[in-house]
């Protein structure tokens, strides 16, 4: 009897290594729903990527705007991401009331919520094209700067646990889940007309990642001693960003990915000439949408298990490739079935080049200022992605009234598959870099890096 409320008063209490395994594994989880959430919030709230993508082309064309003034006003619209080194340096070096992650967090979403649900109570009157751009410019800053954000707190959080690599895979999957969702009723809402629920449904959702900041994001308040000494070393760490991108194989690595994602082929394009030239519904559109996602979730997936099987040189060749044949795939489209076919090829392609080049960025980023030149790396390429978005659309545009639709969507095409594939130029230059590194080179932790690309 003794011996039984012994076990009983044990089992009660507990042990310490129980309690502390259920410890983790409850912190755990309560983290990977924060940036589960988190994620698919900013997955469907993005306005260059997310529901109101197709909704926003929608109604421009509506508007009567051409292929050039729609691929102009997204290139337009996704220069806040360029900023990110911006935003990273500021949450990291200026804590705003005593916080250096979460108060960013309460604004952003904050932010966010009152200018989708401010365009859905008060519709921008017809054909003001740059009121509607000027409209979706604040939650455009507010999505980025919480993406840099959430992924420095992701580190911050993941890394003393060893879970970095878990709530990547839990984020990753959150992102493609929401495009999925986000390009069915994105299609539903254009092929109804009704582009501007879904600036209500996003301004929801805004507002549900402000609650999860405000209850879920944990952070010591830092004191108020600690704010001059910190604003002291932002011109520092400014520097030594500086000093950072400027290392041979750092700017190698951006010149690569420059050039891989200044295909002029664009989405932009892509979405008129399906729609107008070809006929198809804005619904089935949005359907391919979706399954280009399902696409990328599956790549994502894959390079988790292939990643570090297979060689550094072997991996950036096999990035050209994808973005080759991302591209040259859309020679093949004629109808509805071949589309369907073609955005879930092209969404595992697409994305199995683009882990290479978050894999490889991250390589490259000195371990001192990892996650500020990562930054640095993807906002010069999302630059040079926004820059070659405006001059598709222009480049559609002309040859289209030279040479009829079909030719002009060929040669984008075209064009767009000889620039990827000069990235080829610049394997020999990486090849002499791996040959000038050790035999067994220290791998640096792709967790260092931010998880969402624009």
């Amino acid at each position: 009897m003794h011996a039984a409320t012994s076990a009983q008063a044990l089992a009660a209490k507990g042990s310490p290594g129980i309690r502390s395994r259920f410890s983790a594994t409850s912190d755990s989880l309560r983290l990977g729903l924060l940036f589960g959430t988190m994620y698919f919030v900013q997955g469907m709230g993005e306005p260059t990527e997310g529901l109101v993508t197709q909704p926003v082309r929608s109604i421009l064309k509506h508007w009567g705007f051409g292929v050039s003034e729609i691929a102009g006003f997204a290139a337009l619209l996704a220069l806040p991401w360029w900023l990110k080194p911006i935003y990273g340096l500021v949450s990291d070096f200026i804590p705003l009331a005593g916080y250096r992650r979460r108060s960013y967090l309460v604004i952003a979403g904050t932010t966010a919520a009152i200018s989708f649900l401010g365009v859905f109570l008060f519709p921008v009157p017809f054909g003001a094209r740059w009121l509607l751009l000027a409209t979706l410019v604040l939650p455009t800053v507010a999505v980025a700067w919480s993406d840099v954000v959430i992924d420095a707190l992701m580190v911050e959080r993941g890394q003393p646990r060893g879970i970095t690599g878990h709530l990547q895979a839990v984020q990753w999957g959150a992102m493609w889940s929401a495009t999925i969702v986000a390009g069915l009723i994105g299609g539903y809402l254009s092929q109804q007309e009704e582009e501007y629920w879904a600036f209500l449904i996003c301004g929801l959702l805004s507002a549900v990642g402000l609650l999860m900041a405000i209850v879920a994001v944990r952070e010591p308040k830092l004191a108020a001693v600690h704010h001059p000494r910190a604003l002291g070393e932002l011109p520092r760490a400014t520097a030594e960003l500086w000093r950072a991108v400027r290392v041979p194989q750092v700017v190698l690595v951006i010149a690569f990915l420059m050039l891989w994602n200044f295909a002029p082929f664009s989405t932009a394009v892509l979405y008129v000439h399906m729609t107008e030239q070809l006929g198809m519904s804005e619904q089935f559109y949005g359907e391919t949408v979706s399954l280009m996602a399902g696409g990328a979730l599956v790549a994502s997936v894959a390079y988790g298990f292939v990643c570090r099987r297979v060689g550094f040189l072997y991996l950036v060749h096999a990035s050209i490739l994808c973005g080759v044949l991302s591209i040259a795939a859309y020679w093949l489209l004629a109808g509805e079935r071949s589309a369907a076919v073609i955005s879930l090829a092209v969404g595992f392609f697409h994305m199995t080049g683009t882990m290479v080049q978050l894999d490889l960025a991250a390589r490259c980023c000195p371990l001192r200022a990892a996650g500020t030149v990562f930054a640095a790396i993807m906002a010069l390429s999302n630059l040079s992605l926004s820059i070659a978005t405006g001059l598709g659309g222009i480049w559609y545009d002309q040859a289209q009234g030279l040479w009829g639709p079909a030719a002009a969507f060929n040669s984008l095409v075209a064009l767009g598959v000889v620039v990827t594939a000069g990235c080829w130029l610049l394997t020999p230059a990486f090849r002499r870099h791996l040959a000038a590194q050790p035999t067994e080179p220290t791998q640096q932790p792709v967790s260092s890096a931010p998880a969402f690309t624009h």
